[in-house]
């Protein structure tokens, strides 16, 4: 994992660094003066190569920095906004695993079927429309035609300890969201699920469990989808970061207060700090949960075994 954030710390330094243009160079009435304070204040009038030493020295230090915007530390900028971000991921994220699985499965039971079709239909359809067009119809559906939900700002709960409190959450905020950004993963898992299910039903030991007059229910919960989950979990790992980490546009269209708003707004305005910050918390995280997935293998199938 070092040698990773290291390498993603150093591309997006020098990334950052290659577009013409700083910070502050669209503040066209400060005097020159206060530009090289500015520059000072923030280590830009120094040489590249010794910015990015100092930068990786701090942030051996746990130091992300300072923001350009309102002189505030990187690490509560994210830790403000990423509760926002955490809860629309993760309920993203039950809603992804939850539907696709479910959607797979039927299709799979019924191969061929008037239900296989509609579940493929929405597993490609939901594989080829982005988010923010799915976002910006229901928006304009459900929120503005219809006034069923409401579209600013976001509808959980402000501390950690009010996660699991029905009384905190305001789902009019809740749900629009939670779906542009639960689609495509959704088709996406069941597209998997569909095809491991098709091919654990091709198996011996189904047919063996048919043939000892095992009920029919007990041989597709107990036997069937427990092991065409294998693949899937191989997917839900990366997928389940990339909720945590990529809800950037749906934040924006939604204009809920998570560091994706946050950090759209630091690549607007070139806030070298808080994009390396939120680069690297992202790129750990990503990195974890991998980590976690791999591990999450030997769980659930016995066969797989590390030393």
């Amino acid at each position: 994992m070092i040698p990773v954030l290291w390498a993603v710390a150093t591309i997006t330094f020098f990334l950052m660094h290659a577009v013409p243009g700083g910070p502050f160079t669209e503040e066209r009435d400060v005097p020159e003066s206060v530009l090289r304070a500015l520059n000072a204040r923030y280590d830009l009038d120094k040489p590249l190569w010794e910015q990015y030493l100092n930068y990786l020295l701090n942030l051996v230090q746990g130091d992300l920095g300072l923001s350009f915007r309102g002189d505030r530390e990187v690490s509560g900028l994210i830790g403000d906004g990423f509760f926002v971000t955490f809860q629309l991921g993760l309920l993203a994220f039950a809603v992804s695993v939850a539907w696709g699985v479910f959607l797979g499965t039927v299709s799979a039971l019924n191969r061929n079927g008037p239900l296989d079709y509609l579940g493929v239909f929405f597993a490609t359809a939901g594989s080829a429309v982005p988010n923010f067009v799915a976002g910006t119809f229901l928006i304009i559906i459900f929120a503005i035609n219809l006034d069923w939900f409401k579209i600013v700002g976001w509808g959980g709960p402000d501390e950690w300890n009010e996660l699991f409190n029905p009384g905190a959450w305001d789902f009019r905020k809740v749900v629009l969201p939670v779906i542009a950004l639960s689609l495509l993963p959704s088709a996406f898992i069941a597209r998997i699920m569909r095809a491991s299910m098709l091919e654990v039903l091709n198996q011996d030991y189904i047919r063996t469990a048919q043939a000892k007059g095992l009920q029919y229910y007990v041989v597709i919960l107990r036997h069937t989808i427990k092991n065409a989950l294998i693949p899937v979990l191989t997917v839900m790992g990366p997928i389940f970061a990339t909720l945590i980490t990529g809800s950037f546009i749906i934040e924006s269209l939604f204009s809920i207060p998570g560091v994706g708003g946050a950090f759209v707004d630091a690549v607007v305005r070139r806030d070298y700090a808080m994009i390396m910050g939120v680069t690297l918390f992202y790129a750990f995280i990503v990195a974890v949960v991998n980590l976690l997935t791999d591990i999450a293998y030997a769980v659930v199938d016995p066969r797989i075994r590390y030393s």
